[in-house]
């Protein structure tokens, strides 16, 4: 048998020991695709692969790896090494978490998406992104289960097609592992990506053929097993060494004198057998006294003695034959040096552990298993004497004092350290923290730039948005609404609260919306790309944000944060009752672009229009939260001199930014941040698609998001979605804003849109100003009162003959008695406003 494959993916017969793009196969087959790995890589390479697919696959594997009685997790421990404990797949599953690997695209690339060509600086038509090296081969090392699938997950993380070659004395958990990841992604372009093959390094023809078409080897081991595939490394590939390295702690006399800090160093000693790298295999003294070293070596050997024996596991078990000879061999040398006054050895009885002090300052490799060097070293020697073995250096631990610890980090970086702990804390890590002083996403990426011309490019902010569209996992799961995720906003870990919001509360009381400092930032960027496509210029734009501030409303902070993002000019005004020192502060300090609520705006030029009007420098309004009426932008051009009216953004307090638009739109017509969100559209009724072009209830579900699940969450707004590509030339969808639930009323039987009235009002109304309506219960009948802002030609009664000529159900309601009818006009002040917001309330119900 050559190959086999379950419908998911998943392998079967343990003769079909390799991999290869989803499908298990032997080793007569994998021969002849070796041959034609140049041709495969090429094909992968030409489909995209969008970041957020290898998050959410991983996620997924994550959740199921820490879930002791999930099938996935069974079907893999069945493929752990003998003795090893099944644990290790949960911590596998901890390092899998969307949060972990989103932090560390951050740290190591500078964001969630590092892959599109953005802006390097929005004020410039620059655009950079990391890209894939292209294909990286990967040597993996036969003593860690888990080093072979991170370093696929890190190569599929850069955008890589990966050929990962491990020993032919492993099990087949890396085949198993990625398996089960590629059946989490139903498009398949994982496992385009992932090669895993199963041979000795002796079988050097396949080796040279997975090599021969890389762009980066990674390899891990030592000096030998790096020269071994340096030989088969192609002119131009990069060669990444993950090899052995030695660590060590290095102690002043306050800290060795303290007892907490040897029993630190013990933890460091025991943890893992000193199997990692950062073990400590060396213990220096700030000092020159040979007494103070053997004196400090003795009291260490104690403290070893009471340490529990080691636990018998695959990855730091017994030493083999070969290992206790050395072991053997060290002690012995190092006491028939105790005759010559050099040394002095510790030991125990049964050879469980060794401390060996020496009074030669060079580094000397541990042979491990609990044994350790205790050497002297003044910190004025610690360059001169630790910077000949610079290559091989990792790990210092620091025990001292404050001012101790910053001098001797300084000193240890400058000999070739690339990594500082405390004492104790020598094996730990965190998310992101560079590997041997280098990240390594970034050896598997390549930094790419594009320059373009501006005057073509001024409000493209992303080129992929003309390229191609984005694909993201299809949304799964319940619809959710505004009570779910309050429900939920409960659950948000500590560690993902960092920031609060509350909703502007203009249709219900206000909402509380929790976001991590990574999620808002990711949502900003986005929040500016879309400025952007709408014609803000970050360089020439002078910008007031009159944005309502305050109560934990989070207009005006969005969108200085915007602002700052973008590097542009701002006035930090916020929206505030004085209009008269408003509209002076903008007159006096320049400013051309207006940012704010259109009701707030709207009584801002209302107020103080013969002013606004004598300075004639405002050219550009960028609106949020509410929609200035056609009648009402013409106004603002007619009267003002307004050159661009367009929406900042279409978005909610709990999901950000979720629509923008280019300077083809106008109106409530958006592009769907496609980067960040699916959109789906329902049917007003049922819970199923509308027909294309019909308006139905809008669901998102936002992927960018870190600790709190937003899926397929019906925000309360309605919309339809417009076919075709936008002639701006961005693939991202487009859909056109046509009311909220809330807009729909119930009255006297009937269904009355609010957007009917506002169209009326309009035309053939006349109307400019801001219209509200008020339900009553009366006596007799309900009441529905229109009240429109009152300006020199308001009529409210030919208004209401123009609701009653045109809107059939009205005229009905009215004239079967079931409705009373009332116009009134009033001052825009007297209308009714969300107090934290100050958007325009369109329906107030005051029959409940």
């Amino acid at each position: 048998m050559t190959q086999t494959r379950n419908s998911d993916g998943r392998g079967g017969d343990e003769a079909a020991q390799h991999y290869w793009q989803g499908t298990f196969i032997g080793d007569e087959e994998a021969g002849r695709r070796l041959d034609a790995l140049p041709a495969a890589v090429e094909a992968a390479l030409a489909e995209p692969l969008e970041t957020e697919t290898v998050l959410a696959a991983c996620d997924a594997l994550a959740t199921a790896l820490r879930d002791p009685a999930h099938p996935v997790r069974a079907r893999l421990a069945a493929h752990l090494p003998e003795g090893e404990d099944p644990a290790v797949l949960a911590e596998l599953g901890g390092l899998l978490d969307r949060r972990e690997l989103t932090r560390k695209l951050r740290r190591e690339l500078g964001g969630a998406t590092p892959g599109r060509l953005n802006r390097a600086d929005p004020r410039e038509t620059v655009y950079e992104a990391w890209a894939p090296v292209g294909m990286v081969a990967h040597i993996a090392p036969g003593n860690a289960a888990t080093v072979a699938p991170l370093s696929i997950v890190e190569g599929l993380l850069a955008g890589n097609v990966n050929v990962l070659k491990t020993s032919s004395a492993d099990t087949l958990l890396t085949q198993h592992l990625m398996a089960e990841l590629a059946a989490l992604d139903p498009s398949g372009a994982l496992a385009a990506r992932i090669v895993v093959l199963r041979f000795p390094s002796s079988r050097q023809e396949w080796l040279r053929l997975m090599c021969a078409p890389a762009d980066a080897v990674a390899v891990w081991g030592g000096e030998g097993a790096v020269e071994g595939v340096a030989a088969h490394v192609p002119p131009g590939c990069r060669l990444v060494e993950w090899g052995h390295r030695i660590s060590f702690a290095y102690l002043t006399r306050d800290a060795w004198s303290d007892a907490g800090t040897l029993d630190a160093l013990a933890r460091d000693v025991c943890l893992h057998e000193q199997q990692a790298c950062s073990s400590p295999q060396v213990v220096y003294l700030d000092t020159e006294d040979a007494g103070e070293v053997f004196a400090f070596a003795e009291r260490f050997a104690a403290v070893l003695a009471t340490r529990p024996a080691a636990e018998p596991d695959a990855s730091a078990g017994a030493p083999d034959p070969a290992e206790t000879a050395e072991l053997t061999t060290t002690e012995l040398m190092a006491r028939l040096e105790e005759h010559l006054g050099l040394t002095r050895v510790f030991a125990a009885p049964d050879g469980s552990w060794r401390v060996m002090a020496d009074t030669r300052s060079p580094l000397t490799a541990s042979p491990l298993h609990r044994s350790v060097w205790v050497k002297p070293l003044p910190r004025k020697a610690l360059i001169a004497t630790l910077r000949p073995m610079r290559r091989y250096l990792q790990t210092a631990g620091l025990a001292g004092g404050r001012t101790d610890i910053a001098e001797l980090a300084r000193t240890v970086l400058a000999a070739g350290v690339t990594r500082v702990t405390p004492v104790g804390a020598m094996l730990s890590s965190y998310a992101g923290e560079p590997h041997d002083g280098v990240y390594a996403l970034q050896r598997y990426s390549r930094r790419v730039a594009v320059q373009a011309d501006p005057a073509r490019f001024a409000t493209t902010a992303c080129l992929d948005d003309l390229a191609r569209p984005v694909v993201l996992p299809r949304p799964e799961g319940p619809l959710l609404g505004k009570e779910d995720v309050q429900e939920r906003s409960g659950e948000v870990a500590r560690a993902d609260a960092e920031l609060y919001f509350r909703s502007g509360g203009s249709t219900g009381a206000p909402a509380l919306s929790i976001f991590s400092y990574d999620d808002y930032d990711t949502q900003m960027h986005a929040a500016a790309r879309g400025l952007l496509a709408a014609g803000y210029d970050p360089v020439g734009d002078r910008t007031a944000n009159l944005f309502y501030c305050g109560a934990m409303y989070g207009s005006f902070i969005s969108f200085f944060s915007v602002l700052e993002r973008l590097g542009g000019v701002q006035l930090p005004l916020s929206a505030g009752p004085d209009h008269r020192a408003t509209a002076q502060a903008l007159i006096d300090l320049g400013a051309d672009t207006l940012f704010g609520m259109p009701s707030y705006l709207w009584q801002l030029l209302r107020a103080e229009g013969d002013a606004l009007r004598a300075y004639g420098g405002l050219r550009k309004v960028f609106y949020g939260g509410e929609h200035f009426t056609p009648e009402q932008q013409r106004t603002l051009k007619d009267e003002f001199g307004i050159e661009v009216v367009h929406s900042i953004t279409y978005g909610s307090t709990d999901l950000g930014p979720l629509g923008y638009q280019c300077t083809e739109m106008s109106g409530g017509v958006h592009h769907l941040h496609a980067d960040l969100h699916t959109m789906e559209i329902l049917d007003l009724a049922e819970d199923e698609p509308v027909a294309p072009g019909e308006t139905g209830r809008l669901a998102f579900t936002t992927h960018a998001r870190r600790g709190q699940h937003l899926g397929r969450y019906l925000i309360g707004d309605l919309g339809r979605e417009i076919p075709g590509r936008c002639p701006c030339g961005r693939h991202a969808p487009r859909f056109e804003l046509r009311g909220r639930t809330g807009d729909v009323m119930r009255v006297a039987t009937y269904f009355l849109n609010h957007r009917r009235f506002l169209a009326l009002a309009e035309e053939p109304g006349g109307h400019r100003g801001e219209l509200q309506i008020r339900l009553d219960a009366g006596a007799a009948r309900e009441r529905l009162t229109v009240r429109v802002e009152r300006s020199g030609t308001t009529d409210p009664e030919r208004l209401r003959e123009v609701f009653l000529a045109g809107y059939p159900e009205l005229s009905s309601a009215v004239s079967e008695r079931l409705l009373d009818l009332v116009v009134e006009a009033v001052d825009g002040p007297s209308l009714d406003r969300s107090p934290t917001s100050g958007k325009l309330l369109a329906v107030v119900d005051a029959r409940r």
